[in-house]
């Protein structure tokens, strides 16, 4: 691992200290915790709660990611796809990253409880530990079901959002973060497989690793199919309309595409192409919840 003097330690810049919070992920987390409150009322949400309540669980998302690059430090200086990073780096020590993260963790529960309600508050504390100390710290090194136990903490973001308006969980919410768990595997996965002798080399039991890429490839095939199964339940249980199931359909046709494409393994792009889309599925099923949404109330 690069090791700098703390002298050249203390030149690290804010992009440095932004890149620890990992915000492509985290505007990802954002977009489905916005939705998740737009669902929640039909009324609008009070401005406070939409500016406030985002920016906690964003803070909050980022203590995690920076806690993540501390223990992740060292599989971060072997990777080629991290090894750039600040702490791989070094040109951030860990003790600078820690006080970072806790620096935003207590901002973001702060703005939390203070503009939304302390269910929002402790559910979120409970997404930060999730991801921090039971994913980052033990299932990452422990089980090749790493990503499918910590993707729990993961696909909370639109049970924040809903809990941010209502104050209380209801089924609706619950049923996106089964949304979410179940597009962790096949979106994670399929990097994995991209990536799979870099995490051999760093002693990482991702899946592929464990029980090679057939084995996953089927895995993420099935779990696919379980996805767009979830996917449509929204309009199952009238929380969507037709404009939405029109698009689950299409979206998860496409998606079970990249899925079969890698399973057969025909084409070396398929991994990385199968990630890519699983990012823009998301994405683009979330907008089309809220169109939908909107579209239904003005009916």
């Amino acid at each position: 691992m690069a090791t700098l003097s703390s002298a050249q330690r203390v030149h690290a810049g804010w992009r440095d200290y932004l890149e620890l919070t990992k915000p492509k992920v985290v505007v990802l987390m954002l977009i489905t915790s916005l939705v998740g409150m737009f669902l929640a009322t039909r009324a609008g949400v009070p401005w406070t709660v939409l500016l406030f309540g985002n920016l906690g669980i964003a803070l909050c998302a980022g203590a995690a990611a920076a806690v993540n690059h501390v223990v992740d430090r060292r599989i971060d200086s072997i990777m080629a796809r991290t090894h750039r990073r600040p702490l791989a780096e070094g040109r951030v020590s860990p003790a600078a990253a820690l006080a970072f993260a806790l620096l935003l963790a207590v901002a973001g529960q702060g703005l939390l409880l203070a503009f939304t309600n302390p269910l929002t508050a402790w559910l979120t504390l409970a997404s930060l530990l999730g991801y921090a100390v039971i994913y980052t710290g033990f299932l990452k090194r422990a089980t090749p079901q790493n990503i499918v136990i910590g993707g729990v903490a993961g696909a909370a973001p639109p049970l924040l959002g809903w809990v941010a308006v209502t104050g209380q969980v209801s089924a609706e919410p619950l049923l996106l973060v089964l949304l979410i768990f179940a597009w962790t595997p096949p979106h994670f996965w399929a990097l994995a497989i991209h990536r799979k002798a870099e995490y051999a080399k760093a002693d990482i039991p991702m899946l592929p690793v464990t029980h090679g890429e057939h084995y996953t490839k089927v895995h993420i095939l099935l779990y696919t199919l379980a996805m767009i199964a979830v996917s449509l339940m929204p309009f199952v249980i009238h929380m969507s309309g037709p404009l939405y199931l029109l698009c689950a359909l299409a979206l998860g046709a496409r998606f079970l595409r990249w899925s079969w494409v890698l399973y057969r393994g025909h084409d070396p792009r398929a991994a990385m192409g199968t990630f890519r889309y699983s990012i823009a599925y998301l994405f683009l099923l979330f907008i089309a919840l809220l169109v939908d949404h909107y579209l239904l109330l003005n009916l």
